[in-house]
């Protein structure tokens, strides 16, 4: 049985929620990460993955320009990293050089994967969607990388950014 209630009480149903940071480069060519959580499987042929993000994001315009971006799946042992990147603007500061997450060049974009990550995945900028006060970005992926290291997936797992594994 249902009952009904608003929903702000509603939605606090949802954890475990996945986690993702997007990367994209802006006009100075410097990586600019942000951790997301709201993406979802759009396609699965060809493979398309989207991301929503806010607004006010300073990433939306390192999509906007780059053309392309990464969606890495966070690790758990990544929880400081994605904390960090969710809550910093690039605007602002050089997330990499802030804080130490390594990296390597993508394959087939200009982009860079997380190395310590579950799976990284190149996506080329298919379309965008204003959704009210954020900005859904369509992209199609065109290389995938998984690590070579058994690791559990990051997931927000309770309200107020509580960061974990799920079992």
């Amino acid at each position: 049985m249902q009952k009904q209630t608003d929903y702000e009480q509603a939605i606090k149903t949802k954890y475990p929620e996945q986690v993702v940071i997007a990367i994209a480069k802006d006009k100075n060519g410097r990586a600019n990460p942000v951790t997301l959580g709201w993406t979802m499987i759009v396609s699965g042929t060809p493979p398309m993955m989207a991301i929503a993000v806010a607004g006010r994001h300073y990433s939306i315009e390192t999509i906007r320009h780059s053309k392309c971006f990464t969606i890495a799946f966070p690790s758990s042992e990544m929880a400081d990293a994605a904390l960090f990147f969710g809550s910093k603007s690039g605007r602002d500061i050089d997330k990499f050089a802030e804080f130490d997450c390594k990296t390597e060049p993508a394959k087939a974009i200009d982009s860079v994967l997380l190395s310590e990550a579950v799976a990284n995945f190149e996506c080329t900028l298919e379309s965008e969607t204003v959704a009210g006060d954020h900005i859904i970005f369509v992209g199609k992926i065109v290389a995938s990388h998984i690590n070579t290291e058994p690791k559990k997936r990051l997931y927000t797992v309770g309200p107020g950014h509580k960061l974990g594994p799920v079992s």
